[in-house]
């Protein structure tokens, strides 16, 4: 920027007037401002730790009022984190890129950041959620090998999220050889780390698993909590990575050409399709997909559009602990659609796939309402009773029926087929 300075000075003529004169400089004054940069922060931690959560948190907390610009990563090709960001918010920049942001995204982080600086630049801060797989190094080596991102952006700080009821598994898994624990990185790089979901634990576990994060990230303070829920200012602007550390760390920290390896077993199953599908179904299969694969599944989530329901379905698991609830109102202007997001061990891509869709379900049903049909209510020795639809899509399943048993006992098919209901 030029600033010219001119001097506007008032004086009294003879006439007892007040005239202005002004008298420019002999020589304008010009002054370049430095530019000012943007701080970056990291947002890192392994699947279902609880970045989402914690970006939420800071979306909608109103205190801090500060505007952020969001830069969301996911593993696989299907986004489903971007569907469940805070829509209370007023950031208006999210750039979602699926793929793995340490490697094969990598060269999209820095265009992204350049194609969106001029837009950026109207926010206070950016904040890069990275997938769960993502070793934080690679990422943060953006901000220090690029000549025309350093000018622009500084890196503020590396935030890691660690599950207390998962981290000590993940920290001690065996990884072929050649490939980096991403869990380990993730903590050895962090200024801050998150010590969530102290309630799955007990004090004992929690003192043993700090103890354990120490001997990783001897400097990083921890910070303990549930769900996610810390003060935004501790986090954010708090100018708190060090190259100096970091280098002292991981002397190759700055090499661009060093090799870095994802294990292979580990794979994304990421789908979606329009339509509506039947919550019911959907449970019984979690269920199953749990049993089955149990510690193997490292994270899995969804945004689902639920037959009969006017909110979406958000589901979201880590290994055997799963939580679903209907949160926020589909708008007009949205695309019903259902997204599934499954990251784990030696995953069987096409059982789940076929799983999903035969969640899929017609919003139009056999019966109408006033039709008496046969509800199955799993009586000893006959398990038909005699009712009559009384509401078609209650509560997302397809029939509410009241049965002829005078009380007028209501009971729900929970799925439109002839093993739930049929015809009378």
């Amino acid at each position: 920027r030029e600033f010219v300075c001119n001097m506007s000075v008032e004086h009294k003529s003879h006439d007892g007037h007040a005239h202005a004169q002004n008298h420019a400089m002999p020589m304008p004054m010009k002054r370049r401002m430095p530019q000012k940069r943007i701080p970056v922060t990291i947002l890192t931690g392994f699947l279902g730790s609880g970045k989402t959560t914690l970006l939420n948190h800071i979306l909608d907390d109103s205190t801090h009022g500060l505007r952020f610009a969001i830069i969301e990563n996911e593993f696989g090709e299907v986004g489903v984190d971007e569907k469940i960001l805070s829509e209370k918010s007023d950031e208006e920049v999210i750039e979602v890129m699926n793929g793995c942001i340490c490697c094969t995204v990598r060269g999209d982080l820095v265009e992204a950041l350049k194609r969106l600086h001029k837009k950026i630049a109207q926010f206070d801060a950016v904040i890069i959620e990275t997938t769960g797989l993502a070793d934080p190094a690679p990422v943060a080596q953006t901000f220090f090998v690029d000549d025309d991102i350093q000018s622009k952006f500084v890196l503020d700080g590396i935030i890691t999220v660690v599950d207390c009821k998962h981290i000590i598994a993940r920290l001690d898994e065996e990884k072929p050889e050649g490939v980096e624990n991403e869990a380990v990185e993730q903590v050895a790089f962090a200024d801050r780390i998150l010590v969530n979901k102290t309630d799955l634990v007990d004090k004992k576990e929690i003192t043993a698993i700090e103890a354990r994060l120490r001997t990783i990230s001897p400097e990083a303070p921890l910070i303990r909590c549930t769900h996610s829920k810390v003060d935004p200012m501790s986090l954010i602007k708090i100018n708190a990575f060090s190259l100096d550390r970091v280098t002292a760390m991981d002397p190759e920290f700055l090499d661009t050409d060093a090799e870095h390896e994802h294990d292979e077993s580990v794979s994304s199953l990421a789908f979606k399709f329009d339509g509506v599908l039947n919550i019911n179904k959907l449970q019984d299969l979690i269920s199953d997909i749990i049993q089955n694969y149990g510690a193997n599944l490292y994270r899995y989530k969804g945004v689902l559009n639920v037959a009969g329901m006017s909110k979406k379905f958000v589901f979201q698991g880590v290994g055997m602990l799963f939580s679903g609830d209907f949160t926020t109102e589909w708008q007009p202007t949205d695309n019903k659609e259902c997204r599934f997001v499954f990251i784990g061990k030696n995953l069987n891509k096409k059982t789940l796939t076929d799983g999903f869709l035969a969640c899929k379900c017609d919003a139009v049903l056999r019966f109408k309402v006033g039709d008496e049909v046969l509800a199955n209510v799993g009586g000893p020795s006959n398990p038909w009773a005699a009712g009559k639809i009384i509401k078609i899509w209650d509560q997302g399943n397809p029939y509410r029926i009241e049965l002829a048993d005078g009380d007028k006992t209501n009971v729900w098919g929970p799925i439109d087929t002839d093993y739930y209901v049929k015809a009378k």
